[in-house]
């Protein structure tokens, strides 16, 4: 009889799946370079190969720092405004905290000891500009400053400047750190999109769109129903990560030396 009655009933009334995301368009997006500039064109190798590629014109998304830490950072500033001007795909490049972090001491030399706490010296030496002697002597950090502001190419500034802190695509949204799970977007703004860790990463769904994000080191790419994570913290540990995105289809794609 019991049986009979779970037939009759049913045994689960459990909500269905959603629809598994889709993303109209080939989209390859790369997490945190930092300096690597080694690493950043053995990617950009890797997708120029791949086969989904030659076949469609990719979108490229950058998730931010591209600076501080590793030791090429202006060198792969000028490759991304090089990517831009290349026929095979379009780029789009996103603000992150570190860059945000040079633009705050390029206008304001007080924020020097800041940045270099999270590796701008390694920028600053990239462009020929050495560190002040002194971690708390304003007059230097001030020279630096006017040194950095007047070999920092044009186009690099302008290219800082033109960075986006967030891009929707389809049923995702890439922006360098992340989102708060108890906004709506349109209520949130850089500090989030540039430095959130906590909230977000504790949430199994912080918004109604997939997140594609870097920022937080992870020891393996996270590839989770709404949050792809793909800072695998290249500086450190020589693997830069990124994700194929065409269609229900993912794939973590990873380049080492």
């Amino acid at each position: 009889m019991l049986a009979a009655l779970k037939s009759f009933f049913g045994t689960s009334r459990s909500k269905p799946e959603p629809p598994a995301s889709r993303i109209g368009r080939l989209v390859y997006a790369i997490g945190d370079i930092h300096g690597r500039l080694d690493l950043f064109e053995r990617m950009i190798q890797h997708i120029r190969a791949d086969e989904m590629a030659r076949t469609e014109r990719p979108l490229i998304v950058l998730l931010g720092d591209y600076v501080d830490r590793g030791p090429e950072s202006s060198a792969v500033l000028s490759r991304i405004l090089e990517l831009q001007n290349e026929v095979w795909c379009d780029v789009e490049v996103l603000l992150g905290n570190h860059e945000e972090s040079l633009l705050k001491f390029l206008y304001t030399a007080q924020h020097g000891p800041a940045w270099n706490d999270y590796g701008g010296g390694s920028t600053l030496g990239s462009y020929g500009v050495a560190l002040p002697a002194s971690r708390t002597d304003p007059a230097q950090w001030e020279e630096a400053r006017q040194t950095f502001a007047a070999a920092l190419p044009e186009a690099h500034l302008a290219l800082l400047k033109t960075m986006k802190y967030l891009l929707k695509v389809d049923d995702y949204v890439f922006v360098h750190a992340g989102v708060r799970p108890d906004q709506p977007l349109e209520a949130q703004g850089p500090e989030t999109f540039l430095w959130v860790r906590g909230a977000f990463m504790a949430s199994e769904k912080a918004c109604d769109f997939v997140v594609v994000h870097g920022h937080t080191p992870e020891d393996e790419p996270a590839d989770k129903r709404w949050r792809i994570g793909i800072d695998s913290g290249a500086y450190a540990t020589g693997v830069l990560t990124a994700v194929r995105l065409k269609d229900v289809s993912r794939r973590i794609i990873q380049v080492r030396l």
